[in-house]
């Protein structure tokens, strides 16, 4: 039980004095343990209205709600089925062709004809400029897992995914990223002027006029090669910052987030390599392997047949398999740290040869040789009779045990590794040498 005066000091730290008004920095930590870790700076009641991002976070949720609820109302003819799978297709090139792998890591070179037709399609998706979205995409690179990552997943996946979008981060918060190339391309700095006209055309206006000029289906146009396309693209793409930094494998390097998974591939149109493509940015493929799904790839693959797109960037092969094999001894070393192998060659005692055959003779020691190292095999029950442990005592048996009698196996050498007691230094280190001569 406690006392009146340790309940007044409880009541004390629990809760504030009468008529005491909270700080600024308290009302942010208040209000951030009942919010996702949207905001860096303090954010109240009073403040929100001003941190909120409201036009992206008007078009973000209003899209889903309209395309849901006019969907639903809306009949589906399958001429507007087919260029609405079409236009996503489209779309959905202009982002990872486009604004991800050409301008925003120059992985590749393209005519001008093909530059104006991924600004207009990746323009269609309603994703930002291609300034902006290359930008932000860079520092995501430079700065990935830290606070100046504009989409970090430490912050939690709803942030990497579509929080982000929904506020306004102050600018000193965000990592450099050099734009040098980008504020000299007059296409970008066009696109980049007219976006937003061009972005509501595109994303609304111009489904609802295919289809109704077309097909007499305005409203289908509108609904669904506009609206429910415009979703499933957003969400599709947005998972290249959120799924591929959380779901799958690290096979090239596991200092961050990054990873492949052939899940998100197919979800993203072939970035869900991941892994991969943070570890060698600047390579046009996601995916190296033929059986690996990447149509971004195959696209700027078959481009180059037509010479529409040329010097493609790819990574040297010898490099890129190095980190693959880099991380596969890191797992094989953490499970070798399970294993016990006996005492380290450095850290046994050295003994001249006198030595260790005194160690035997004087003090009667149960020791062998081999190799230039020493083994204590007392009471160790040879499968072939207790003789041939015997027959070695206080003497080299490298010779015998590597062949004259018998070559031994791995599994008895690697039984041996428990048994080491010492080493002959100068006999050890001649025969590292001369297998290292002879690889």
């Amino acid at each position: 039980m406690c006392t009146i005066t340790e309940k007044t000091q409880v009541q004390e730290k629990s809760s504030p004095p009468y008529g005491y008004t909270p700080t600024e920095k308290e009302q942010f930590i208040n209000f951030h343990s009942k919010l996702p870790p949207l905001f860096d700076e303090p954010t109240t009641l009073k403040n929100f209205t001003t941190r909120v991002n409201w036009p992206q976070s008007i078009l973000l949720f209003s899209t889903p709600v309209l395309g849901i609820y006019l969907g639903l109302n809306t009949k589906l003819q399958n001429k507007t089925l087919y260029f609405s799978i079409i236009y996503y297709l489209i779309s959905v090139f202009g982002i990872t062709a486009g604004y991800h792998r050409y301008w925003a890591h120059n992985s590749f070179k393209a005519t001008n004809i093909t530059r104006i037709i991924l600004a207009i399609a990746g323009s269609s998706a309603f994703e930002g400029s291609i300034y902006w979205w290359s930008r932000g995409h860079r520092a995501h690179h430079r700065w990935t897992d830290s606070d100046k990552d504009p989409y970090a997943v430490t912050r939690g996946l709803f942030f990497s995914h579509i929080g982000w979008m929904l506020i306004n981060r102050p600018k000193d918060k965000l990592g450099y990223a050099d734009t040098t190339d980008l504020k000299n391309d007059s296409l970008v700095q066009f696109q980049h002027k007219y976006y937003v006209p061009f972005a509501i055309f595109l994303s609304f206006i111009f489904p609802a006029l295919v289809a109704g000029l077309g097909w007499k289906d305005w409203k289908g146009g509108f609904v669904f090669a506009g609206l429910c396309r415009l979703v499933c693209i957003h969400h599709a793409t947005f998972c290249v910052n959120s799924l591929a930094h959380y779901l799958g494998e690290t096979p090239y390097a596991d200092n961050y987030s990054p990873k492949n998974s052939w899940i998100t591939a197919i979800i993203t149109n072939g970035e869900g390599y991941h892994n991969f493509h943070h570890e060698f940015p600047h390579d046009y493929r996601n995916a190296i392997l033929w059986y690996q799904y990447d149509p971004t790839k195959w696209l700027i693959k078959f481009l180059s047949f037509i010479r529409q797109t040329y010097d493609l960037n790819t990574f040297s092969a010898n490099e890129i398999e190095k980190g693959r094999i880099q991380m596969i001894e890191k797992k094989v070393n953490e499970i070798k740290s399970n294993l016990k192998f006996g005492t380290p060659l450095y850290e046994l005692p050295e003994y001249t040869m006198e030595e260790f055959e005194s160690m035997v003779k004087v003090k009667h020691k149960q020791w062998i040789l081999l190799d230039g190292i020493m083994y204590d095999v007392e009471g160790f029950d040879h499968p072939g009779g207790s003789k041939y442990v015997d027959a070695g005592i206080g003497k080299d048996m490298t010779k015998f045990f590597n062949g004259i009698i018998y070559n031994h196996s791995k599994a008895a050498r690697n039984l041996l590794t428990s048994k080491r007691v010492g080493i002959i230094k100068d006999e050890v280190i001649f025969n590292y040498l001369y297998s290292e001569t002879e690889k």
